[in-house]
């Protein structure tokens, strides 16, 4: 049971996070909408369900098929849409192809291969981001930098997955500033996906940005940001 003062402090957060979007937004001096993502791993649903039907929040993401799989009926059903934000497995596609307003984290041609015949078989069109590990980290997951044009060209047959846009995870920076190298180099990975307007998708999304950075990556050209810990307060993981 979410207790009054539980509630108070989720809303002065969503709604401090909302403010704190739309004041990048000003500096960045753009008129492109910035779409805030609710990152819900190891939140109860209660607390995602409260934010949704009584603040607002319209867009949630999970990292793990099983909790994916375990919150989305309950927070669609609240009224809004579930991303997969996390590295998806393949044997994990079933749980979430089909079912995620956008999974993020595309990665592999062996990934999209295996979504795409997935998707077909359900009958669906599914929308992906490409994640590009763009700190060329070896213990990240992502399409390395060199390789964004060939792994574009390479799922490009596929019929049942549309690739509308680019995800990345800057690596752990010490300053705040330090992380507008990446997102700059992020920025232009998306103009040159833009450039190519692939499947007529229109506004491509470009998602990164986290509760440690996402105002600079708006300043950067981010249109989605992945906002958890500054919502919901720390992990408490297990």
């Amino acid at each position: 049971m979410l207790t009054p003062e539980r509630k108070n402090e989720l809303r002065d957060n969503y709604l401090r996070v909302l403010e704190n979007i739309e004041a990048a937004r000003a500096r960045r001096g753009t008129g492109v909408p910035v779409t805030l993502l609710a990152a819900t791993k190891t939140v109860p649903e209660e607390e995602v369900c409260y934010l949704v039907r009584e603040c607002g929040l319209r867009l949630c993401g999970e990292n793990h098929a099983q909790e994916f799989a375990a919150k989305i009926d309950a927070v669609t059903a609240a009224g809004a849409r579930m991303d997969f934000i996390g590295h998806l497995q393949t044997n994990k596609v079933r749980v979430v192809a089909g079912r995620a307003g956008l999974i993020h984290s595309v990665d592999s041609v062996h990934l999209a291969a295996e979504l795409d015949s997935r998707c077909r078989k359900l009958g669906v069109t599914q929308d992906i981001l490409v994640e590009i590990n763009i700190g060329e980290e070896e213990a990240k997951t992502g399409v390395d930098p060199d390789r964004f044009d060939d792994f574009l060209a390479e799922i490009e047959p596929f019929s049942a997955i549309r690739p509308v846009g680019i995800m990345t995870m800057a690596p752990k920076c010490e300053k705040l500033e330090d992380f507008r190298a990446y997102f700059r180099k992020s920025y232009q990975f998306y103009l040159d996906f833009s450039a190519k307007k692939l499947h007529n998708i229109g506004e491509p999304v470009l998602s990164m940005g986290m509760s440690d950075s996402y105002e600079c990556a708006i300043e950067e050209g981010a249109t989605l940001v992945r906002v958890g810990s500054a919502i919901f307060g720390a992990r408490h993981y297990q």
